[in-house]
């Protein structure tokens, strides 16, 4: 089925409202009133796309999440453990600007709204991947896969872990190589 333009023009708004009112306040700050008046739309329009602020902030971050699944899946061939793929190190470096954001959505160790997501997407895709290959064990690693990106990239963003974009790109890669090539026999 197609959307309706009219309708993902209205969502496109909203997103863009909520990041534009999350880049100088935290989202547990934003109101409802505020974020229709920017973007430019009515109270009751905005509950007819989203329940909560928080439904909008998940769906305003989901292009995040589909990054990250997309950059960890960038490579072909046999992937280098010591060079992350580029879109990984893109991934990390776009993060910054809405991190309080992400952080409100994706609690330390993976929880929260956002983690679930990237957690079934990365475990999906994960396992379709290590499927169609014929690697052993595709349940198993991409549980694990999943579930170690989640864990990383939230204590990262929450300060847990100390590193640069770069360097927190290139750990998490050679984390999430070596789990690829786990033999579990």
């Amino acid at each position: 089925m197609h959307e309706d333009p009219r309708a993902a023009r209205t969502r496109a708004k909203l997103r863009q409202a909520l990041l534009e009112e999350c880049s100088s306040r935290p989202l547990t700050e934003v109101s409802v009133a505020a974020l229709v008046r920017r973007a430019k739309v009515g109270r009751a329009t905005f509950y007819l796309h989203y329940t909560d602020l928080e439904a909008l902030a998940v769906d305003a971050c989901a292009d995040v999440v589909r990054e990250a699944v997309d950059a960890l899946h960038a490579w072909r061939g046999t992937p280098d453990p010591v060079t992350p793929p580029p879109a990984l190190l893109d991934f990390f470096d776009r993060l910054t600007p809405h991190a309080g954001l992400y952080r409100e959505l994706l609690r330390p160790g993976g929880g929260g709204p956002l983690g679930r997501t990237l957690h079934e997407d990365l475990r999906n895709r994960s396992r379709t991947e290590r499927t169609l290959a014929g690697a052993p064990e595709p349940d198993l690693i991409a549980s694990a896969v999943a579930a170690t990106f989640a864990g990383v990239l939230a204590d990262w963003l929450h300060g847990l872990i100390e590193a640069t974009p770069a360097g927190i790109a290139q750990r998490v890669w050679l984390l999430l190589v070596t789990l690829h090539r786990t033999r579990l026999t």
